[in-house]
This record gives C-alpha cells, structure tokens and sequence, in this order.
C-alpha cells in the first residue's frame, strides 16, 4: 500500500537529516566527582596508605545507599553480576534446585544461577513487555523451585507486588534484579525494597556510578546481610565470633568480589545526583510522549497503574500493521535521521546463546544440568513467545539526563517525518 508521506525525503534514501549536530554525551562525571577523589588521594599521599576495601568511604556509601533506599542493610561489590551472584549465595540455595528467571535480561542476570550449581528455569515476558510477571512466574513453580530473580528491564517495573505475592504463597524468596532501574518505583515503593534482596549494578552506563564497574546488595533483613557480606568476601565470618565458629576461620567458600574506597568515593557523590536524574529521564520521555502521542507507526507503551519507570532507555512500539515497512527498515530510517536507536535490546535472550544452550558452565562436563542430583528435565526448552514477540515489535531509543528541549524536538521531529513516510 502506498505511504501517506514521501520516502524520497527520508535521510535514508539520500534526504537531508534532521539532526546533523551530534547527540550530547551525558557528562556524568563532574567536578565534584574529581573534587572527591582528589580529596581521596590526598589523604593517602598524605598518610602512606593506598585506598583500600572496607574503609571509610565504602562504609559510608553503603549506609548512604541504605537510608536512600529507606533503611536496611548494603553491602558493596565490584559488579552488578557480582551483586546477582551474591544475593544468590546468601539464600544458601541448594544445589541442583530450579531458580525462575525472566528471558530478558542481561547474560550477567543469569550467568550466576548455574555457577551456583543451580538451574535456570525461564519464564516468559509478560505481553508486550520485556518483564516477566506472576502468572508466567507460576507457571513454573515446582517442588523443586528454589528463588525466583526479577529484572527490572529498562527501568520500567515488573509487576513485583504480583511476583512476590505467588512466591510467598510458595515460600520462595525473590530477587529484584534492578541493575537498570535505580530510583524507579511501584505504588511509591522503590524497587528492590519488595523482595529479600535488591541487586544493583553501579557501572558507568548505569544511573548512578561508581566508577567503570560495581554494585550493591540491599536487604532490609539482617541475617541475611550478614550472609552477604560472607558470600561477598571469600566467606570471611561476618557476624560470627570465634566462639561460634571455633575460631575466627573463613565460614563459606566463595569469592573475593568486593568494591572498594575509590569506587565508593565517586559512588556516595553519584547518589547524590540520582533523583535529580531520574527526575530529568522522566522529563525527556513525557516531552517524548507528548510529541508523538498521535503517530500510527509507533508509540510508547504506558506504565502499569503505580508504575514510575526511571527508564535506562526508552522501550518503543512500532506498530508493524499500521505502516509499510517492516521493523528493520523504521530503525534504518530513524537511525539515519540521526536518531540514537537500537532495533533489538540484544540480538539473543541469555538462554539462546551458546553458553546456554551448549550447557558450557565447568567445562564439557553440562552440569548442573546434567548432574543425576537434577530431578528435573535437563532438556527442557523454554520458548518465550511473549519475550520473542515483544523483541520482534519493540525498539529501544537511547535517551538520558542530558538531553534539553531541542533534543527532545528534534526527537519529535524525527519520530513525526519518518512516520510520515511509512504509515498506511
């Protein structure tokens, strides 16, 4: 069918652009990042001592972090696959049981349930989401189901009250994997305050930073912060006297995954910044929103009820039966115009790569899959046609806090002449 608009016009096909300036970089760090880690690094001239972990700074971070998050308990790590790894080491889960996770998520949000010895059980996307949600969650609950780990994708929320609502009837803990979703909230709640344990990442990309990598740990229950720091720090007895363990001896074997003063320092001045962070996101995909609401192309899903996304990029619809083109080619278009956009948010889910698929986790061995310890089917296939669909129909755009008026115009502008070209 021919388009309503002309595709002589469109940048792609040799037209002029409509954004020719480069896009403004987010310009993260500033100089009060710089101000305190020079004041860092004059105190250890100073004193002869090189930052190191557990100090002053990290401590200080963490408790920051956890009176943010409105009180509990942090522990700091150096990855926010660390921090996944971590809060599923302090569950203490054991072997060979199943853990439920969501199809779409970073390899790093899944990578951890094997290398505990445990099995990833995938759970489809809601429809038209990239989050999972309770009655994909209970469908594969099992005598055998040991956690359930929800990402936050995009910054958007997963229905957790939902989630955590089925796990509870089952007695299963959950996991908020909120590496992308800092400061995002449901129903006033922030995320990672809903289950037993928040996981954050803090790398560069990420809301707030602590340098080129790290995470956080939160949980408002103590015993299970203790259990952190342990699995965080080669098991080392935290919250154990030597009484208790027969001596002041390491109490778990695990790994050396700590962050450290230096990170910490550039993390407690990123806190800071956060809200406003979020906040001005929020802006830049209202005034989005607003420019683009009557496009038949594309669109910008709404929120659940509640929902505050804090949006790590912005998830976008393109209505394939209203325009005449196919995906690829609307991305190509809008790329071309200038437009920072990625046509997949991965070109696989984590569980159609080869690490997944060809079971390569200790060696050729396939375990935990094949360990005859596993009562379940070690080739189960888990199809997600809800995840597939959504990667088929969904686009991302790469906005942040940076972006002013004329960004979000030219935006607008862009969305406006491509739809303009393709719609029916």
């Amino acid at each position: 069918m021919p388009s309503n608009g002309s595709t002589s016009q469109l940048a792609v096909n040799g037209g002029p652009k409509v954004r020719e300036d480069p896009w403004p970089a987010r310009a993260l760090i500033g100089s009060e990042d710089k101000a305190a880690v020079d004041a860092l690094f004059d105190e250890a001239i100073e004193s002869g001592s090189a930052p190191g972990y557990n100090g002053a700074q990290e401590n200080a971070y963490c408790e920051e972090f956890a009176q943010f998050m409105g009180g509990g308990y942090v522990d700091a790590v150096n990855s926010g696959t660390a921090a996944i790894y971590v809060a599923l080491k302090a569950l203490e889960l054991e072997p060979f049981t199943e853990v439920i996770v969501g199809a779409v998520t970073d390899p790093g949000g899944m990578m951890p349930i094997p290398l505990l010895n445990c099995i990833p059980v995938v759970a489809d996307s809601e429809p038209d989401s990239y989050n999972t949600g309770p009655e994909q969650v209970e469908e594969l609950i099992s005598p055998l189901t040991s956690a359930i780990l929800v990402a936050h994708i995009g910054g958007e929320p997963a229905d957790i009250e939902g989630i955590v609502a089925v796990a509870d009837e089952h007695g299963i803990p959950v996991v908020e994997d909120c590496a992308q979703a800092h400061c995002a909230r449901l129903n006033g709640k922030l995320l990672g305050t809903f289950g037993a344990i928040g996981a954050f990442s803090t790398m560069f990309g990420k809301h707030h930073c602590s340098g080129g990598q790290g995470g956080l740990v939160y949980t408002k229950n103590e015993e299970l912060y203790k259990l952190m720091r342990r699995a965080s720090d080669r098991g080392k007895p935290f919250g154990l006297d030597g009484r208790e363990q027969g001596g002041a001896t390491n109490c778990m074997a695990s790994l050396n995954l700590n962050l450290n003063d230096l990170a910490a320092t550039i993390g407690r001045v990123q806190l800071g910044k956060l809200p406003e962070i979020v906040h001005r996101r929020q802006e830049v995909v209202a005034g989005i929103a607003e420019g683009i609401g009557d496009l038949a192309t594309v669109s910008i899903p709404q929120q659940p009820e509640g929902a505050e996304a804090s949006y790590w990029f912005l998830r976008t619809r393109f209505n394939a039966d209203k325009a005449t083109c196919d995906k690829l080619a609307f991305c190509q278009a809008l790329s071309a115009e200038g437009l920072p956009v990625a046509e997949n948010y991965r070109a696989a889910l984590p569980h159609q790569m080869d690490w997944f698929i060809n079971r390569r986790v200790f060696g050729t061995s396939g375990y935990p899959w094949a360990s005859p310890q596993y009562k379940g089917d070690p080739n189960r296939q888990f199809p997600c046609p809800n995840a597939n669909a959504t990667m088929d129909t969904h686009f991302n755009l790469g906005i942040h806090e940076n972006w002013g008026e004329q960004e979000i115009a030219d935006a607008v502008a862009i969305f406006r002449k491509v739809d303009a070209a393709y719609r029916k």
